[in-house]
């Protein structure tokens, strides 16, 4: 399955500070640049760290007084909010170790690492660590922006004929708004499952409502020939 990567969507022109840029410059460049969040690199490009709007927010909550909730926090958060506080360069700003993602992996793994991390923006980097890229939740959500004749032509080329191996007319393929509809009969019930799932991994697909139907039911006949339990090991314990 071909899956659109993250280098085909990632902004190039990175704005990125070293661990010596004083708080200020960051957020000047912060709000030159109209973004909320950049990476801290070392000499060799290389991320070491990333700093958020939220990163500088505690310096003005500090300024303002310290709020009684976080009076009551203890342990490394704490410790951490404190810092943050009362940093005054991009290294002491900023949070590590950075989560980022590869120019060659696909959309879908980065979108999951963004979900799981609750990051608003990934640093891309290339084979070598370095830095060549930055990618926002905007940028991911621009698979969902395929045309449905676009995300048609896929289904049948990359699931119908290159993992099912059938002729096109065996499966009537239709999408609306990202959702795929597949309808039809297939041979086997493993290849309506195959074929549903298939689908869903299409970038820019929404949702799969499989109505395919199958002829033989081979998921008992797959349990038996995978069980040790079944005609080879009964033959085997007759020796």
């Amino acid at each position: 399955m071909k899956h659109r990567k993250v280098g085909n969507v990632m902004t190039s022109d990175v704005v990125r500070v070293e661990e010596a840029t004083s708080f200020k410059q960051v957020a000047s460049l912060l709000s030159q640049h109209g973004i909320s969040g950049l990476p801290v690199v070392d000499d060799d490009e290389k991320v070491i760290g990333v700093i958020s709007e939220s990163d500088l927010m505690a310096r003005q909550a500090r300024d303002a007084g310290t709020p009684p909730r976080v009076r009551l926090l203890r342990g490394p958060a704490s410790r951490r909010m404190v810092a943050k506080a009362e940093a005054l360069t991009a290294g002491q700003l900023m949070s590590t170790p950075p989560v980022t993602v590869h120019a060659h992996d696909s959309i879908a793994f980065s979108a999951r690492t963004m979900a799981e991390h609750k990051v608003e923006r990934l640093p891309v980097l290339d084979e070598e660590e370095r830095l060549v890229g930055i990618v926002t939740r905007r940028d991911l959500l621009q698979v969902f922006l395929r045309p449905d004749t676009d995300i048609r032509e896929e289904v049948v080329q990359e699931v119908i004929v290159n993992t099912l191996w059938l002729t096109p007319p065996a499966v009537d393929v239709k999408v609306q708004d990202g959702v795929v509809t597949l309808e039809g009969e297939l041979e086997r019930r493993s290849e309506v499952s195959i074929a549903g799932s298939a689908t869903a991994r299409i970038d820019g697909v929404v949702a799969v409502d499989n109505r395919l139907s199958s002829q033989l039911d081979d998921s008992t006949l797959r349990a038996v020939s995978s069980s040790p339990h079944g005609v080879g090991g009964e033959w085997l314990r007759k020796l």
